[in-house]
């Protein structure tokens, strides 16, 4: 088929990757705007701008895809269908009809299920046992379409986000391949869904990552995971921010306030939460490289009583 791929993230670069692998024809890659970026503020291109170049695909980046000229632009191509994963514009109805097809898109969970934004890193958060990937046919609402494909994927104990991210970036593309070829030979089976059954995210922010300890240990222990690598959980020590990267449910019954270090060893650190202890494995101090505890204890002076985010 002729395609249109339209995408921004990493999370898009795996579909947009397979879609070429399979033999499509992807004659434009529509993605965000260049974005400056570092102390520099040098200029980066999007990741899927990258691929894009890599295999001489043309790009285009508007700043509104809704403009009258930039629905002119996308009709000249022909293309038999649009694919769309987190390409981060809304799309008119007119572009949403435009491409024979229609506009396909890849979201990351199991619709109805997680609508909207960040739905990887909030199956770790809410402590999701199975997850995946949707394959739908787009329409004016948000992440509302029918229902073409899923891909289930079963989490592990030790899920981050970022672990997450790569499995089902990896599976999107296997089912949009999967999907395009159902269109394709007219076997594809749109499903209705049910509005009843849809929850949904919010965007990710930097304030979710603060570590309230009055919380139980289980709840702190997936909200680190679930931001790790980005925007990551922390606390603060001796006024300077302290970031959790890892840590595991410890059970146990201390006495003590709320982020209070009840136990110390060369190679542990326990901090008491609203129920249960978090033994911190991994983490990084403002100005200092990420550590393993039993190293950053080796440079670092903390005794028992001290209080992380006081």
């Amino acid at each position: 088929m002729k395609v249109i791929f339209m995408g921004t993230p990493d999370f898009s670069v795996g579909a947009l990757e397979s879609i070429i692998e399979a033999g499509h024809e992807v004659v434009l890659v529509v993605t965000k705007e260049d974005k400056p970026k570092g102390r520099g503020q040098e200029m980066m291109f999007t990741p899927v701008k990258e691929a894009a170049i890599k295999h001489n695909i043309p790009v285009f980046q508007p700043h509104r895809i809704k403009d009258a000229e930039n629905v002119s632009y996308l009709k000249e191509y022909g293309a038999d269908i649009f694919i769309v994963v987190a390409y981060g514009q809304i799309l008119s109805e007119e572009i949403l009809n435009m491409p024979k097809y229609g506009c396909i898109n890849v979201h990351a969970s199991l619709l109805p299920k997680y609508r909207g934004a960040a739905p990887i890193q909030w199956a770790v958060i809410n402590g999701e046992e199975v997850t995946g990937v949707t394959t739908m046919k787009m329409d004016m609402g948000i992440d509302t379409g029918d229902i073409i494909e899923k891909a289930t994927y079963t989490l592990k104990e030790d899920e981050t986000g970022g672990s997450l991210f790569d499995r089902l970036m990896e599976l999107g593309g296997e089912l949009i391949v999967s999907t395009m070829k159902k269109i394709e030979d007219g076997t594809a089976i749109f499903i209705k869904q049910n509005d009843e059954e849809s929850t949904h995210t919010k965007m990710l922010e930097k304030s979710l990552g603060k570590i309230d300890f009055s919380k139980d240990a289980a709840e702190i222990e997936r909200l680190v995971r679930g931001l790790n690598p980005w925007p990551s959980a922390y606390t603060s020590l001796n006024d300077k921010s302290l970031k959790i990267w890892k840590c595991k449910v410890v059970d146990g019954t201390y006495e003590g306030d709320f982020g209070e270090v009840v136990n110390i060893t060369k190679n542990e650190m326990l901090v008491k939460t609203g129920n249960k202890c978090l033994s911190i494995l991994e983490l990084q101090l403002e100005g200092r490289k990420r550590m393993y505890i039993e190293d950053f204890l080796c440079g670092i002076n903390i005794e028992e009583g001290t209080i992380l985010g006081k």
